[in-house]
């Protein structure tokens, strides 16, 4: 045991994921420790790129993925790069489908009253590998009734 987690062997469960890269420049994404959970994403930019306050840039990573089926990448906030410089994906989780094969960008928003430089080579999102569900949406008349109903926003904490 190690942290509370039971390692087999020396590793964590891993899976193969196919990866090309688009550009000399690109840097594979990788985990910045044994246990992270998402690999980071770099800027693959020629020269340093400044997002205004408020705006929001597409920037490249030079970086194409292949996902196994039924696994997506989730694109996330890196905590530093956003607590710091105030620099966030756009949409606050980026989905990268597996049938996905183009370049893997992150649409960074600048959340702050200042400019903010990103770097080339700079660490500028997560990639965060996970399976997923697909539904088949059934349209019914009626739906089955809860004590929560059609309580939204907040309501589970009423009193």
């Amino acid at each position: 045991m190690k942290n509370n987690v039971e390692i087999l062997g020396s590793k964590i469960k891993q899976m193969k994921v196919g990866i090309k890269k688009l550009s000399e420049n690109a840097i594979i994404p990788s985990y910045g420790s044994e246990f992270a959970a998402g690999a980071d994403l770099y800027a693959c930019i020629s020269a340093d790129l400044q997002i205004a306050p408020h705006t929001t840039a597409l920037v490249p990573t030079g970086v194409a993925l292949e996902l196994p089926l039924g696994y997506a990448g989730l694109i996330y906030a890196r905590s530093g790069l956003a607590t710091k410089k105030g620099l966030a994906p756009a949409n606050k989780v980026g989905v990268v489908d597996c049938d996905y094969r183009g370049e893997v960008k992150v649409a960074l928003h600048n959340h702050s009253e200042v400019a903010q430089t990103v770097s080339a080579g700079e660490r500028v999102a997560q990639l965060v590998i996970t399976p997923y569900l697909t539904a088949e949406f059934i349209e019914k008349s009626e739906l089955s009734q809860t004590d929560r109903g059609a309580g939204g926003f907040g309501s589970t904490g009423a009193k």
